[in-house]
């Protein structure tokens, strides 16, 4: 599990004597710091005018961070790419990733503040599909071997390729979501996703609930699905009154800095944004006491560890398709995919792919989720002959000393045979 420095540069709060540049230059003396502590990634927000963030230009201060770092890799967090002409985003990021020697991690999204679209003459209401155009418009800059030209709704540009391009082939590219609107578009192009784990509880129903929607719309666009990370919130506290700081601090944020952002009225928002009704509502209502591990993680360093480790360790995904008369109809529950073929146990194909961790236990030893694998087989043997069964195995353990990385691929390779010895 790979860590990352994080910020929107949330500054809007009530007799904050800490300036938009005092902020932004600690942003910069910040992120150097998690270069310099082995962290993976800095992500930086970009938010205009201090509704909610005052860093408005995440491209110029990485740039800048880059020349005084040596690893960490950079990324907006995100880039709002309806303010901006796509070109001039291709670029920009191509360049940065040029003199970065490849660190860049592009990720995008349309926002949700009205009131930074405006002053750029930039139509909020049209927001999803500006940003579409402008992802495909970044892809054919970032991915064409040669010149290329693009004729849409907003955008009509002419036969042309940009100088330089991306030392990354292919760039990895990220789609911020909140809704299934960003899911979709991310899906359709094969894209990564990044989630709010608070948005998403609030907006799916839990992270895991986001992360299934995403790869089950991967599946309806044929697509390959892309890798979903989140941006936690945490706060180390080690004591009852520096966890109640951090409770009170979130909470700051939330009312603070998110409300005065996100749309509050369905006339004020697209139809594509509707959601965002049903997120305000929770958040004007939510108590500190509420905020759980859908949202923060708060407590002790070992607290925190070990929620991280119990959704490393009991967390798997399972993708049951179907192909019927060249349609593909995925399952996220084994049953209903069951319930499906009784109902109709007409020809098609059956492929369920199941993704469990493997783990060290507090004993140094491997272990797996087997009941994930269990559950597989039950199913796999129930189904008609026209099947497939893989089991994608992964670790998230830092290895001790006294394993080497042959020592996990012969632990799987005896769970294999495992597998098989249930399949006889």
């Amino acid at each position: 599990m790979e860590f990352g420095y994080f910020t929107l540069s949330d500054n809007h709060y009530p007799n904050n004597p800490r300036s938009a540049n005092e902020f932004v230059l600690q942003i910069r003396e910040q992120a150097i710091l998690a270069d310099r502590i082995g962290m993976h990634s800095c992500w930086i927000g970009e938010h205009h005018f201090d509704s909610l963030g005052v860093n408005s230009r995440p491209d110029l201060l990485l740039a800048n961070i880059a020349a005084q770092t040596k690893n960490v890799r950079l990324a907006p967090a995100v880039n709002v790419l309806p303010l901006h002409h796509p070109v001039h985003v291709a670029e920009c990021w191509a360049t940065l990733d040029l003199i970065s020697g490849g660190r860049v991690d592009f990720a995008t999204g349309r926002g949700y503040d009205r009131k930074e679209y405006a002053p750029f003459g930039a139509d909020f209401m049209a927001s999803a599909e500006i940003f579409e155009e402008g992802i495909d418009v970044l892809l054919k800059a970032w991915n064409s071997p040669g010149k290329w030209s693009h004729r849409g709704r907003f955008y009509d540009i002419p036969e042309m390729a940009i100088t330089p391009t991306p030392v990354q082939k292919p760039l990895p590219f990220y789609v911020a979501s909140f809704s299934k609107t960003s899911v979709d578009i991310a899906a359709k192009r094969g894209l990564n996703i990044i989630y709010a784990p608070f948005a998403a509880g609030m907006v799916f129903g839990g992270l895991d609930k986001a992360v299934e929607t995403y790869r089950e719309a991967c599946v309806k666009a044929g697509k390959k699905a892309g890798r979903a990370m989140c941006s936690y919130f945490i706060y180390i506290a080690d004591d009852a009154k520096q966890e109640d700081y951090g409770r009170q601090t979130q909470m700051d944020y939330f009312n603070h800095c998110v409300l005065q952002a996100f749309p509050q009225k369905k006339e004020d928002a697209p139809p594509t944004m509707q959601y965002f009704m049903k997120i305000v509502d929770i958040l004007k209502n939510l108590k500190k006491e509420d905020l759980s591990d859908k949202s923060i993680l708060l407590g002790s360093p070992q607290k925190i560890v070990d929620t991280l480790q119990r959704y490393a360790k009991t967390i798997y995904l399972t993708q049951t398709v179907e192909k019927k008369d060249g349609k593909l109809n995925r399952f996220l529950n084994l049953e209903d995919a069951f319930k499906a073929w009784q109902a109709d146990p007409g020809p098609r194909e059956w492929r369920t792919h199941f993704h469990v961790p493997v783990f060290l236990d507090d004993l140094g030893e491997f272990g797996t989720t087997r009941f994930a694998i269990e559950d597989a087989l039950k199913f796999h043997k129930r189904m008609p002959l026209s099947r497939q069964l893989e089991i994608e195995t992964y670790t998230w353990d830092v290895l001790p000393d006294h394993l080497k990385t042959g020592d996990i691929v012969d632990y799987v390779s005896r769970e294999i045979e495992w597998v098989r010895a249930q399949l006889q």
